[in-house]
């Protein structure tokens, strides 16, 4: 949609090919239907968040940073607020509200849509190798001087994310990095559905791949499943967890950051022996939350029934130990349809990151998700998509415009074609196709023989004899026009 405006704002007849009943599926139900339009920051602070393509998208987030992101959709009447995190968000909560500025700014700018699945990419050889030059549907086939796909990825398929745009890429010649699910939650080994539903907030999540390097660390929010954990945090490290399989890495968790351990320890020392008399497993409830007491005790390996005041210096080190590093062994992420983003896509390698446009397949742009680029969670990629989209339907605009002017520098007229074959072989399919190509006149010569011989059936005379045919020919005149109906033959 993005980068449908953006070419049409530069002059350009767009037409938007969707396969969905509504305009912005997928970004309806973005943020959980609140929509996380953009992260409040400013662009070197943005590609930090950036997990895959940070140097691609340096540009086009420069040029169109979250600022010009804000100052769009307001200027379409949509006021914004930004929440914790920098998250900005509609004021009204209602992401359909963002689906349906774009979609009234599409209507205003002479965008047309057409309801359509896009099925495949036409491309026909130019001066520099193959160019986009329309797009096949399950209705017909579009001609056009540019394409953009932005098909999104794979996640949410009931949105139509089903993969078209990846294997159209691939059907010519570009290069799709194997594709995983990305910003999504974790399934443990261990079994934690006792605190399913348990909310953890200010905790540190920290992720070490194979060898025990690690790869990410952030304090926030995490939330206990009956399969494992998600929440902000876990959706931000699945994204650091794509170069291994995922059995292989190791998630810890610090449930008292703010404390070092010396200060925690005092804390122990001092609720210990507040509730001395009480048993160990009921002497935590000023620390951890009810649900939680159960698994740490369990993972501090003091007998429950232990009195609090009997905890050893021992006991109370195994304790600090499970406190400030829960371990978690992931055991694989859920399955793609519930992923927030897709990982990989079409490799950048192949793709200008100034205009967006495939080093490929000249006039063929991507935008969006469908790249191999993506961020955390909390509005970056959204706005890597409307970034993406702003310089996708720039270089169009202007791909389509410079195809315009050489063909309007090349001398067609001196050009003439003549295809010829059997009955039945596809002539017309073939002359019609490349005269639609090439900008030339299609003449339908079997048009004017079946006239010429409607000419000499009304003069009675005999189509076989050539002395008789001959000099009906000198005073005949026949006119080709072309009607509503299409081209056709006068007598």
């Amino acid at each position: 949609m993005m980068a449908a405006v953006t070419a049409a704002g530069q002059g350009r007849s767009v037409l938007l090919v969707e396969q969905n009943p509504m305009l912005g599926k997928k970004l309806r139900i973005t943020g959980k239907g609140r929509c996380n339009v953009t992260n409040d920051c400013e662009p070197a602070e943005f590609l930090k968040h950036v997990v895959s393509g940070e140097k691609f998208l340096y540009g086009c987030i420069y040029r169109f940073p979250p600022s010009s992101t804000k100052a769009y959709f307001e200027s379409l009447g949509v006021p914004l607020k930004t929440e914790r995190g920098r998250r900005v968000f509609p004021v009204s909560d209602r992401a359909a509200d963002i689906a349906e500025a774009m979609t009234g700014d599409l209507r205003a700018r002479g965008v047309r849509t057409v309801r359509a699945r896009a099925t495949g990419l036409m491309t026909a050889e130019g001066p520099n190798g193959p160019r986009a030059c329309g797009v096949r549907t399950d209705r017909g086939d579009i001609a056009a001087a540019a394409v953009i796909l932005a098909t999104g990825g794979v996640s949410y398929p009931a949105t139509g994310s089903r993969g078209d745009g990846h294997r159209m890429a691939a059907d010519t010649g570009h290069t799709v990095t194997a594709l995983s699910p990305s910003l999504v939650a974790v399934e443990t080994a261990e079994d934690l559905s006792d605190l399913m539903g348990l909310t953890l907030k200010n905790v540190t999540l920290r992720v070490d791949a194979p060898g025990g390097k690690k790869v990410f660390e952030e304090q926030g929010e995490l939330l206990f499943t009956h399969f494992g954990v998600s929440g902000p945090l876990v959706l931000s490290a699945s994204a650091h967890m794509q170069e291994a399989p995922v059995g292989t890495y190791r998630m810890t968790l610090d449930l008292k950051p703010a404390l070092d351990e010396k200060t925690l320890d005092a804390r122990l020392i001092s609720d210990l022996r507040k509730y001395a008399a009480r048993d160990f497993c009921n002497a935590l409830d000023d620390l951890l939350p009810k649900t939680l007491i159960p698994e740490i005790v369990s993972r501090s390996g003091i007998p429950p029934r232990c009195k609090a005041g009997e905890v050893t210096r021992d006991m109370r080190r195994a304790l600090l130990s499970a406190l400030k590093g829960m371990t978690l062994q992931p055991a694989g992420f859920r399955p793609m349809a519930e992923a927030i983003v897709t990982h990989g896509g079409v490799s950048l390698k192949e793709v200008d990151p100034k205009t967006m446009m495939s080093r490929r397949v000249e006039n063929l742009f991507f935008a969006g998700e469908l790249l191999d680029a993506d961020a955390y969670t909390g509005g970056y990629n959204l706005q890597i998509a409307f970034a993406t989209g702003r310089a996708a339907g720039a270089g169009a605009a202007a791909a389509a415009e410079s195809l315009k002017e050489r063909k309007e520098n090349t001398d067609m007229s001196k050009i003439r074609i003549a295809i010829d074959g059997p009955s039945g072989s596809g002539k017309s399919s073939l002359a019609k196709n490349l005269s639609r190509e090439l900008r030339l006149v299609y003449v339908d010569t079997g048009a004017m023989y079946r006239t010429v011989g409607l000419a000499v059936r009304r003069a009675e005379a005999d189509p076989h004899d050539e002395a008789a045919v001959a000099p009906l020919l000198e005073g005949l005149t026949l006119e080709m026009k072309q009607t509503d109906e299409g081209q056709k033959m006068f007598l």
